[in-house]
């Protein structure tokens, strides 16, 4: 665990970032179709920037976007604050000091910033911004979800309605993780981290390149994001 500054919220808390709570050996064990979605999203978004060799992933997991990468020829280090996912690097995301600025021309970040404590998010962010010249950040959505989608078998043309079942007017506190089974401190639509919300806290360190739902993993919400250090 990193420990918390001694005057934050999150410090008075007694909240700091650490491991998931849940078997982790049995959950690094476990590949789902999510795992290979999102690994395609991430390959994806990286092969639509430019010049993008040098990949930190934070959070890596079970490895198969790791491995992937490395099949593709991207040259990959990872970061984890659990040292049961064997990262190259042991810490939290909300501080990259053993790095180099604009060390790595981009940095995969998914559905990993939702498991810290808000007092360390724009710290991360901050972070995420200096590291890289650009940052995919993927993360969940709140509540229950369903969608119905129409593929008429012509010129790959989709159509995906999305909808999502949860109380808009909820805001969490930030400091205790009452979510996805105590794993989550805050996610996607809540009050205080709407979408606009979440521009709003990276609009400091970075510029949007793009941002979508993924309606092949309707459960998550990624932003594509340029360094404004790396201008």
């Amino acid at each position: 665990m990193i420990p918390s500054h001694p005057n934050s919220k999150a410090g008075l808390a007694g909240r700091v970032p650490g491991v998931m709570p849940l078997d982790r050996e049995r959950w690094k064990l476990q590949l789902n179709l999510s795992n290979f979605v999102n690994t395609y999203y991430q390959y994806r978004d990286l092969n639509s920037l430019q010049n993008v060799r040098r990949v930190l992933i934070v959070g890596p997991g079970q490895g198969l976007d790791l491995h992937v990468l490395k099949w593709r020829q991207f040259d990959v280090t990872t970061f984890d604050i659990d040292k049961t996912f064997s990262p190259d690097h042991l810490g939290s995301v909300h501080d990259l000091s053993v790095f180099k600025t604009q060390q790595f021309d981009a940095v995969i970040v998914s559905h990993v910033l939702e498991h810290l404590p808000v007092t360390y998010l724009d710290q991360a962010v901050t972070e995420l911004g200096r590291v890289a010249r650009y940052a995919l950040i993927y993360l969940p959505v709140a509540g229950r979800h369903g969608s119905l989608r129409f593929r008429p078998g012509l010129l790959g043309v989709s159509w995906s309605i999305v909808w999502d079942f949860f109380n808009p007017y909820h805001r969490p506190d930030g400091l205790q993780p009452r979510y996805r089974e105590g794993q989550h401190f805050w996610e996607v639509g809540m009050k205080g981290f709407r979408v606009r919300d979440l521009r709003t806290r990276f609009q400091p360190s970075f510029e949007i390149v793009s941002e979508y739902r993924n309606y092949d993993w309707i459960y998550s919400y990624n932003f594509v994001l340029r360094s404004i250090a790396a201008k």
